[in-house]
């Protein structure tokens, strides 16, 4: 799953098939990619991350990268807690 990415989409007020149809993607396509079992060929990822105006690579970053790269609140630099 793309968690970046369905926060855009949620940010921007913008429904999937709306978007699917400004992209020329496939509703079942983008739910798919959106969802994380499809992964996205190089000119998808960059035409949602151009409509989005956002670099690509932080778009499309999985959850467990996500996760990954977090910083803990309370700054310390001890391991993250996984929940």
């Amino acid at each position: 799953m793309y968690p970046n990415l369905k926060l855009q989409i949620w940010r921007s007020g913008i429904h999937q098939n709306r978007l699917a149809r400004e992209l020329s993607i496939d509703e079942t396509l983008l739910s798919r990619i959106i969802n994380g079992y499809r992964e996205p060929s190089a000119g998808v990822k960059s035409r949602i991350a151009k409509y989005f105006q956002l670099d690509p690579e932080w778009l499309f970053q999985s959850e467990s990268e996500s996760l990954s790269r977090r910083v803990p609140r309370n700054g310390s630099s001890r391991e993250q807690r996984k929940w």
